[in-house]
């Protein structure tokens, strides 16, 4: 089997824990976009981007392989990389901590706060667990082996070196992860319980929400148990055996018991990005494996709890709950 050919270094360092955003020219460019401006004002046409590139080619911050600053004049060059920081909007500090439960030579598992995303992705850059940890910990070639909702809190491994990075993705992608979640919803007595959940859930992008496709060969599966009932409400452990978008929010609400606090299901409310009243009552409690590196079998459990289990009233007034404050 032929290697793909692996890009060259960045020549540009990280900043604030982000990496530099690279971009291979094609091979073949469309016809009369000889110079590198004209073509990255097409690339990126029709959206910010176009003018934040014209930015930062007028101030040289725009650099090609070995680090040669680029100008929207040099000739384009196909087939090359280049690289740019992106311009990064000031964000709200997410004011919750990120715990560290494992740390080695290969391997990261935190234990992430509510409304923090896991990694950079469309508002959210800076104010991500990647980034902050990056920074935090020293650790600039820290990635993630698995993704976790920024609405939901819990256990995230991340891996150390660039060499081991594969290994723990695999774990997630052949299902060699046992997970297990917390969820607090209303408790209906009429729902038999255990019962496992098959469907089709498919996420279409640009829409919030995911949704079940009727008669369709199943993608999903989640085991549901009630753990325990208290003044209405059920706290339920929560199994996946796959990891679809949004998986345990959608399978809930289709029993009629959507979690507590979810913004998206069954009605996308939209609260704002910094809106940190009553958190989505889902925590990802259970990550067991066998690690593909060291051979050591790892049992990880948070040590967060869902606070409206405990005290209800001050989740619904959107008190921040202990193991939340920084």
């Amino acid at each position: 089997m032929r290697r793909r050919a692996q890009p060259p270094p960045s020549p540009l360092p990280q900043r604030a824990g982000i990496d530099p955003v690279r971009l291979r020219l094609p091979a073949d460019p469309d016809p009369g976009r000889t110079d590198l401006g004209t073509y990255l004002a097409a690339h990126y046409a029709g959206g910010p981007g176009a003018e934040a590139v014209a930015r930062l080619l007028a101030a040289g911050e725009v650099v090609g392989e070995g680090g040669r600053v680029l100008h929207a004049r040099d000739p384009y060059q196909p087939g090359t990389h280049l690289w740019f920081h992106r311009d990064l909007p000031a964000e709200a500090p997410v004011p919750f901590p990120i715990r560290v439960l494992h740390r080695d030579a290969h391997l990261l598992v935190v234990d992430k706060p509510h409304f923090l995303a896991t990694t950079p992705r469309g508002s959210h850059v800076t104010q991500t667990a990647l980034a902050r940890l990056r920074e935090e910990l020293d650790l600039p070639a820290l990635s993630p082996a698995h993704r976790l909702d920024r609405l939901t809190a819990g256990l995230v491994m991340f891996s150390v070196r660039p060499a081991d990075r594969g290994a723990y993705q695999l774990l997630f992608q052949d299902r060699r992860v046992h997970k297990e979640y917390e969820a607090l919803a209303a408790h209906d007595p009429s729902i038999a319980l255990p019962r496992t959940l098959r469907s089709r859930i498919e996420k279409t992008r640009g829409v919030i929400a995911a949704a079940e496709v009727p008669d369709a060969v199943p993608n999903a599966e989640s085991l549901v148990e009630l753990t325990g009932t208290a003044g209405g409400l059920g706290r339920y452990r929560l199994t996946p055996r796959t990891g679809r978008t949004h998986q345990l929010r959608v399978h809930m609400n289709s029993l009629g018991l959507p979690i507590l606090g979810d913004p998206v299901y069954p009605r996308v409310t939209d609260p704002a990005p910094d809106d940190y009243r009553r958190p989505l009552q889902l925590l990802a409690r259970v990550l067991a494996f066998t690690d593909p590196v060291t051979g050591a079998a790892h049992r990880f459990e948070s040590g967060r709890t869902l606070q409206a289990w405990h005290d209800r009233a001050a989740w619904e007034a959107g008190t921040p709950a202990e193991d939340d404050r920084a």
